[in-house]
């Protein structure tokens, strides 16, 4: 389970601890608890490394290659975890014993759409859909000139198969598309009304 100093700190004056910071590098060294980031921690090490990315930094969810990889879309794991944030203004990055947790900003109009989330136990987070991690994932790029640049990058950059991008919803990719001030969402947007490669 989570919990931040201030939790703990509760938690260890009611037990009777007259110094419960004391207490808290005490049960850290003793290994009863772990600490993810300054004023964060969890009583296991089994903790799934997409709720430590959801508690890390909030508001957030999983998306770009995490959340892509989770739908199957791109065809290796992904050793860090990505998730996506709103007014943030750069790139975060937290090394933890769970990996490396990537934050990226995305708009805020965009950032509330097609998210879904997962459940189990107390591991709790945000999942970005498959189409929502593909355009946060083309928002991050730079930007790509034509259409032909465009397949290039979702089919031999990113190696998403042909079959699995045409099993998208094209209304979702859409609909999305116009939430994000990118040329690269235009440029797919404008894709996706022309047939494919």
């Amino acid at each position: 389970m989570l919990k931040d100093t201030q939790m703990l700190m509760m938690e260890l004056t009611r037990q009777g601890y007259k110094v419960p910071l004391v207490r808290i590098g005490t049960l850290v060294k003793q290994g009863k608890l772990f600490r993810i980031i300054r004023g964060l921690y969890t009583d296991t090490r089994t903790i799934d490394p997409f709720t430590v990315s959801a508690a890390v930094l909030q508001p957030s969810y999983i998306s770009f290659e995490s959340a892509l990889s989770v739908h199957g879309l791109i065809p290796e794991g992904v050793p860090n975890v990505t998730a996506a944030t709103f007014g943030k203004r750069r790139c975060k990055t937290y090394e933890t014993d769970w990996g490396l947790l990537i934050y990226r900003d995305v708009p805020k109009k965009a950032f509330p759409e097609e998210l879904k989330l997962f459940e189990n136990g107390s591991d709790n987070y945000l999942l970005a859909g498959p189409e929502k991690a593909l355009c946060d994932k083309l928002y991050s790029v730079s930007p790509l000139r034509s259409r032909k640049a465009l397949w290039e990058w979702l089919f031999e950059d990113m190696r998403i198969e042909e079959e699995d991008f045409r099993n998208l919803s094209a209304v979702a990719l859409n609909q999305l598309s116009k939430l994000y001030p990118s040329t690269n969402l235009k440029l797919l947007a404008g894709a996706l009304t022309r047939k494919k490669p």
